[in-house]
């Protein structure tokens, strides 16, 4: 589980403060492995020849400008991915009112990362040829795609219990380990593993975790330091819940709930900030990222303390910015439509 820890145009941005304590997540361990013209002219008497000229050669489009959210180079997932989804107008779920109260209606949000340099999340951007290493899953080796994985040595590991390792690579994939460390073989162990095809909308098995307790990617749910410096953020975010439903709303496909409650949130419900909810009062990185949760929402990822917005370690971050945050009440939010809970 996912730890109760854890601008826009030309103000610089900001995290919070104070810090939480990573506990263990409630997962059930499986078996163990280790995943243009060239004229030719001839003169003769009284006769002046010339050779037809040769096409001029044709060169191949130029690619596309990539449009949408984007990481190592590459799009953050197809633009019709649920990360990328637009919920803005979407109906509201019948047990809105009841999830929010599970999580708490008068709770503010907080906003888990900061501009202390080991608070948040860490990712590390490598190309396409980054050396591929073996890696040792140690509890989950049954839900967890095999190695080699690209992460070099000085891979930046997440503080706390969590230890998230997320490597972006240009071969356009997404490589994310739950509870890492380097070991003296070369390689990494982890507790769990999973590999996200950035051009693919597939979703890992039902019921397989990944390394978030939703089986959901990590990276692209983050408050990334570069998008907010470029004014929007334009997919999904990922927050958590202290307690939930043993159940999962896709794209999520993991549980890792305690109460068959159907009014407390399971893994994967889809929140959005209400359109009635003011945002003219914030600036900067706090207005970007309640602009992104009005219109994309944020999903239930993990358990940890109620609200808790996930966002990548920068030590760029300005508090006293991303601290408008939390004066957002749970209440400002709704649960929106996005298919059943499965178990």
């Amino acid at each position: 589980m996912r730890a109760t820890a854890l601008m826009a145009a030309a103000v610089l941005l900001a995290g919070c403060s104070a810090k939480h304590t990573d506990t263990a997540r409630p997962r059930t361990p499986t078996s163990t492995t280790t995943s243009t013209t060239v004229a030719t002219t001839t003169t003769a008497p009284a006769v002046t020849t010339r050779a037809a000229p040769r096409p001029a050669p044709t060169r191949p489009p130029a690619p596309a400008a990539a449009s949408g959210p984007t990481i190592a180079g590459c799009p953050l997932f197809p633009a019709d991915n649920p990360w990328r989804r637009d919920v803005s107008k979407d109906p509201v779920h019948a047990r809105s009112s009841a999830w929010i109260n599970s999580i708490g209606g008068d709770t503010k949000v907080h906003p888990d990362f900061g501009a202390d340099p080991t608070y948040g999340i860490p990712y590390v951007v490598v190309p396409a040829g980054q050396a591929k290493v073996p890696i040792a899953f140690t509890d989950y080796g049954d839900e967890s795609d095999p190695g080699p994985y690209p992460v070099p040595a000085n891979a930046p590991v997440e503080s706390g219990g969590d230890r998230h390792v997320l490597v972006a690579s240009g071969d356009c994939h997404l490589y994310e380990l739950y509870g890492a460390a380097r070991n003296t073989h070369g390689g990494w162990d982890a507790a769990s593993g999973a590999v996200f095809d950035l051009r693919s909308n597939k979703l890992r098995p039902d019921t397989w975790t990944s390394a978030d307790a939703a089986g959901l990617p990590i990276l692209p749910g983050l408050v990334r330091w570069d998008e907010i410096q470029a004014g929007h953020i334009d997919h999904a975010l990922r927050f958590t819940i202290s307690r939930s439903q043993r159940g999962f709303i896709h794209p999520a496909t993991h549980q890792a709930g305690a109460t068959d409650d159907a009014n407390v949130a399971p893994m994967g419900a889809r929140f959005r900030l209400k359109a009635s909810f003011d945002v003219a009062r914030f600036t900067a990185a706090a207005r970007v990222v309640l602009e992104c949760l009005r219109r994309y929402g944020m999903f239930v990822a993990d358990n940890g303390s109620n609200w808790f917005i996930s966002g990548a370690t920068d030590s760029r971050w300005n508090d006293d910015d991303l601290n408008q945050l939390k004066t957002v009440p749970g209440s400002a939010f709704e649960a929106v439509e996005s298919g059943p809970v499965l178990r």
